[in-house]
C-alpha cells in the first residue's frame, strides 16, 4: 500500500493507487461486493472512505493472497464480518450489547429470587 496523506474521501484513482489495482478491477468489485458501495458526489464520481479503503484490501487479500474466488471471498466477507474492519466492529458492537442487556436481565431475574 502506496504512503498517502489521510483524507476524508478518496477518488477511484487514489484508492487504485493506494491498493495497486487497476479502476476497472475496482469498478468491477462493486458489482461483485455488495458490501462495496462507495458514494457519489454531486458529479457523479466515485467517492470512497477509510472503510472503504480497508474493505477494498481485504477483498484484494482475499483474492490474491488466499486465493478466494469472487463468490467465495463475498461470502466470507458477508459470513465472517472480517471483525478487523471498522465496518464490522459496528456490527459487533451492537452484538455485544444485546449480550449484556440479556445478562443484566438475567441477573436482575437471579436478584429478585434472592430477594422474594
Amino acid at each position: 500500500m502506496a504512503v498517502i496523506r489521510k483524507k476524508l474521501f478518496y477518488k477511484i484513482g487514489d484508492v487504485c493507487r493506494l491498493c495497486s489495482i487497476q479502476p476497472y478491477v475496482l469498478r468491477y468489485w462493486e458489482t461483485e461486493f455488495a458490501l462495496l458501495s462507495p458514494a457519489k458526489n454531486r458529479a457523479g464520481q466515485r467517492i470512497y472512505r477509510e472503510k472503504d479503503l480497508q474493505l477494498v484490501q481485504a477483498i484484494k487479500q482475499l483474492l490474491y493472497q488466499e486465493g478466494y474466488t469472487i463468490a467465495g471471498a463475498n461470502r466470507k466477507l458477508l459470513e465472517d464480518g472480517r471483525a478487523d474492519l471498522p465496518l464490522f466492529q459496528q456490527r459487533l458492537k451492537v452484538d455485544q450489547t444485546k449480550s449484556l442487556s440479556e445478562i443484566q436481565q438475567e441477573l436482575e431475574e437471579i436478584l429478585n429470587i434472592l430477594e422474594g
